[in-house]
């Protein structure tokens, strides 16, 4: 579906369980909301024209601002405040996604080699 904004129009390609895609095609001067995603990482990709990435950082009093040409990608990272600006009129990725966390596990017991597990039991069925 096709959604218009004020800075262009937006049109999602894709929205699973695991990431977004939409098509932005970009009109010159428009400039998005500034906003953040809580859990969600934002990124950029342009395939034509300019944009203006700007990122509100938390862990010092800065804005950092990217510019993307053709060709170019940018990523922001969960919980910071961004806002995209159109340079130059043309058609960007837009692409949202949660990180996978790798230190997710919760061990309950230890492993063993198959020759212990009678051993094994015995100790964790005593105590």
């Amino acid at each position: 579906m096709k959604a218009g904004k004020v800075w262009g129009t937006t049109q999602l390609i894709e929205a699973n369980g695991a990431l977004e895609f939409h098509r932005i095609e970009m009109d010159e001067g428009g400039v998005c909301s500034k906003h953040l995603h809580r859990y969600k990482w934002n990124g950029f990709y342009v395939e034509s024209g300019k944009m203006l990435i700007r990122t509100w950082q938390r862990d010092y009093d800065l804005c950092d601002i990217t510019i993307l040409n053709e060709g170019d990608y940018h990523k922001v990272k969960p919980g910071l405040y961004h806002q995209f600006e159109c340079l130059q009129e043309g058609v960007a990725y837009e692409l949202y996604w949660a990180e996978f966390n790798h230190n997710d596990i919760e061990r309950e017991t230890v492993g063993y080699h198959i020759d212990d597990q009678d051993e094994a039991y015995i100790k964790h069925s005593s105590s």
